[in-house]
């Protein structure tokens, strides 16, 4: 069922947001050669508390049960979404995507950005690109009166036709009370389809865009990787559907 937010869960939700976009500030002057993950982690962490905010993805359960570690993901080059900051050395010349929720008085928000470290090349540097370009088109069709459907065939016919590969086995969601809710949201599909947009309803969209094909690899619990172990990029913003242009919670 898809739920419908009020202005004042919209209200909390902003709220979560913009901690959010602040832990991406934070977040950010650390995305350089030479740090280790793990401190990454935990500047994003003490961050999030010292707002008031909760990390939702800390000890966030998977479907076997197994919470997440961290309170961020971080996910190096070939890693589509849910790495595992550690002991990784950040590497110039590789691409990091950064995953970051917060629960605030009982409303959560979800954000993911791409970053380059040091000098990439210049393929990277468009699959960054791309994705974040992909992501706006996406966001573009949150409007009350469209069709679900259109978000992700605006994602898929940008991406594809710049020649990249659009992960199919993950998908964005419904946002709220909950991490993750109804609606799922594909990055693909045929326009006009699915419910119609409803004021009101907050959505995590999330295309996650590959250098090559969309196919991805499971590893170990959290992991997943492009199965032909090209880079891949991750952009997303938490919005609220209006009935012209789409509220972005997720900005500072």
């Amino acid at each position: 069922m898809i739920i419908v937010k009020s202005e004042r869960e919209i209200d909390l939700m902003r709220r979560a947001g913009k901690i959010l976009a602040g832990a991406f500030e934070v977040a950010a002057p650390l995305m350089q050669p030479g740090v280790v993950a793990r401190e990454i982690d935990r500047a994003v962490d003490d961050f999030i508390r010292s707002r008031g905010g909760i990390p939702s993805f800390k000890n966030y359960p998977n479907a076997n049960g197994v919470p997440f570690p961290a309170s961020v993901c971080l996910s190096i080059d070939e890693e589509v979404v849910h790495g595992i900051p550690g002991d990784q050395v950040l590497r110039e010349g590789t691409i990091i995507g950064l995953d970051i929720g917060v629960k605030y008085q009982g409303y959560h928000a979800d954000s993911a950005r791409t970053y380059a470290i040091g000098d990439v090349d210049v393929e990277r540097r468009r699959l960054i690109a791309v994705t974040r370009r992909a992501l706006e088109l996406g966001l573009e069709q949150a409007r009350a009166g469209n069709r679900l459907s259109d978000i992700g065939h605006a994602i898929q016919t940008y991406a594809e036709g710049e020649g990249c590969g659009v992960v199919r086995d993950l998908v964005g969601h419904g946002v709220g009370r909950e991490l993750h809710e109804d609606p799922q949201i594909p990055n693909y599909g045929q326009s006009g389809r699915g419910p119609v947009l409803r004021r009101g309803m907050t959505l995590a969209i999330e295309p996650m865009i590959n250098l090559g094909s969309w196919e991805v690899d499971m590893i170990g619990e959290w992991r997943i990787v492009t199965h032909d172990r090209k880079p891949s990029a991750h952009f997303e913003h938490t919005v609220a559907v209006r009935d012209g242009e789409p509220e972005i919670l997720t900005h500072l």
